[in-house]
């Protein structure tokens, strides 16, 4: 019951925000069309139901007229009904994907804000595959959720609808126990009940391993895939090293997992299908076999008979909803387990970086400035020794030291992405901020979006765009503003570094950080776009991390960091 009550929780508060968003109209206006279109259903139901007693009525007296007339009267409801299902299911789809949407931006903008998605990826954990629960997860639980509220909405209403007409067909059913006699009203009533509540209880027993089964599933199919695509993305590197073997034995032994968890859905799954399948062949013949004592002594005539199996097939359907949903619900369960432990990790993260010692503002002047700042590890252990500067608009800075010690964590921090240590940290009141890292992103696109990037393509000319790129070495692609291709293995990293160069000069930012961004150039190549960068941009403040002493000449002020020493180390 706790385990359920905590499920429900969950569940609501994945679907609550979307249902009081500025959305809720719409929303709230199209689940109320498709709640009257179920009842509209239900209601029609009941008519096929009284309409059963009359057509098989007109078979067994010969009455053609009668028969004709409700061959008639069937084909009005079979069109209305017809009509009506078509639109539920249209509507219904309309709504998932408006609440797809809403919520898909909903924890699309959680994820990215304040760099989430790099501390999750950072710290690693149960937060697997952010990707999927994005794309996926949220697709399977809206469409789950909608229709299996909506199909035990309408399984109540059934069951609300036909239990006081199964109550009447039935009438009483009486016998004698231990030479007591006995009187069960609205017996069928009651069979139906029983029959269901065997089969709800076999249906948990047989399939409740099935959760964690689904649960596991969609986690082994997502690192499955996000290690072809992490393949894709370093072939060079694969191919060069002769790695064929080791991915190979990397992508087989995550498939293997795969199968191995599918064959055990398949087991649990076979076991289950036996009962669910031999409860729903019982259920045809059940309900005559219950009402024919009343048929055969001349109680009722045929169409009373198939009246009350209508009825008590419609009551059993109700009842057993669980039964026929379970497999779906398992399901359900899985994803809701995924996003919640997702929406979870999202929420820890941002607890994480509100709870260290390092602290964020910015400085009155427009200047950047470090104070007493000690980096750590995320276990708290010592990373960097205090580090202390101030550094202004025009200034340059060289960050050396041994492999290690915290160069290009000293950058995230600044940037944000690093909230482990102690300190200031003051940022610039003002001006554009620029970091290159040492391996550049290169997104998906043409080249003049991925030479605008992070500016929208077409936020500069062509003139512009091939100037940028002719100063930064890399006359060759001028022409090629319009192909579209996966940049990052078309490029060297040289190339990569030069175009990232290109970036810097049409932003033109005024706080410029460099994170070893010539490590693949030689030292003549790192001149010209140090000095090209000295000349188009004198009043940019330079933050340079770095190992080689051909940058000492292009920096007023260097820093050696020292990694810091343990306490209690000699």
């Amino acid at each position: 019951m706790h385990v359920t009550k905590n499920f429900l929780r969950d569940t609501w508060r994945l679907a609550k925000p979307y249902w009081f968003s500025e959305d809720k109209l719409r929303g709230r206006l199209l689940l109320a069309v498709i709640l009257s279109m179920s009842l509209g259903l239900v209601y029609l139901n009941v008519l096929f139901n009284k309409w059963n007693n009359a057509f098989y009525d007109s078979l067994q007296n010969h009455d053609w007229k009668a028969f004709t007339h409700q061959l008639l009267v069937f084909g009005v409801l079979a069109c209305i009904y017809i009509a009506v299902a078509v639109y539920q299911l249209y509507l219904q789809q309309m709504l998932q994907i408006r609440w797809r949407r809403w919520l898909t931006d909903a924890l699309m903008d959680r994820w990215l804000a304040d760099r989430t998605y790099y501390v999750m990826q950072m710290r690693g954990g149960e937060t697997d595959n952010p990707d999927q629960r994005i794309a996926d997860d949220i697709d399977s639980f809206v469409s789950q959720t909608l229709s299996l509220t909506l199909g035990f909405l309408e399984s109540a209403i059934t069951l609300v609808s036909f239990v006081g007409i199964l109550w009447n067909l039935s009438g009483a059913l009486s016998f004698t126990l231990a030479g007591v006699g006995v009187t069960v009203p609205g017996y069928m009533v009651w069979t139906a009940l029983i029959y269901a509540l065997v089969g709800s209880y076999l249906t948990m027993r047989v399939g409740r391993p099935l959760i964690r089964l689904n649960f596991d599933q969609q986690r082994y199919e997502a690192d499955f895939r996000f290690s072809l695509v992490r393949f894709r993305e370093n072939v060079e590197g694969v191919a060069l090293y002769g790695g064929e073997k080791d991915e190979s034995g990397i992508f087989k032994g995550r498939f293997d997992k795969v199968v191995s968890n599918w064959w055990a859905i398949m087991k649990r799954q076979k076991r289950l299908s036996w009962l669910t399948n031999g409860y729903a062949q019982a259920a045809v013949i059940f309900p005559i076999l219950a009402a024919a004592p009343r048929y055969f002594s001349g109680a009722m005539q045929l169409g009373g008979l198939m009246q009350t199996a209508s009825a008590f097939g419609q009551v059993q359907g109700s009842l057993s909803w669980f039964v026929d949903a379970y497999s779906e619900l398992a399901s359900w369960r899985a994803t809701v387990d995924r996003l919640t432990s997702f929406s979870h990790a999202m929420d820890e993260v941002r607890e994480a970086q509100n709870g260290h010692g390092l602290t964020r503002g910015t400085a009155e002047d427009d200047v950047l400035s470090l104070r007493e700042l000690a980096l750590a590890l995320p276990d708290g252990g010592p990373m960097v020794e205090p580090v202390g500067l101030t550094l202004r608009k025009g200034e340059s800075l060289l960050i050396s030291g041994p492999s290690g010690t915290g160069k290009s964590t000293l950058l995230r921090a600044i940037a944000g992405l690093w909230p482990y240590g102690t300190g200031v940290i003051l940022l610039p009141a003002g001006g554009r901020t620029l970091f290159l890292p040492q391996k550049p992103y290169l997104p998906m696109g043409n080249l003049r979006a991925v030479l605008s990037y992070p500016t929208p393509a077409g936020g500069f000319d062509d003139d512009t765009l091939k100037k940028a790129l002719t100063d930064c070495g890399l006359e060759r692609l001028t022409g090629h503003l319009d192909d579209e291709s996966y940049w990052a293995q078309m490029l060297s990293p040289g190339e990569q570094q030069r175009l990232a160069f290109a970036r810097m000069l049409l932003q033109k930012p005024d706080w410029l950080f460099l994170d070893e961004a010539t490590s693949a150039l030689d030292e003549d190549g790192e001149a010209r776009l140090y000095g090209l960068l000295r000349e188009r941009l004198p009043q940019a403040a330079v933050v340079s991390v770095g190992h080689r002493s051909s940058l000492l000449p292009f920096h007023g002020q260097r820093i050696t960091l020292k990694t810091a020493k343990l306490q209690g180390a000699a």
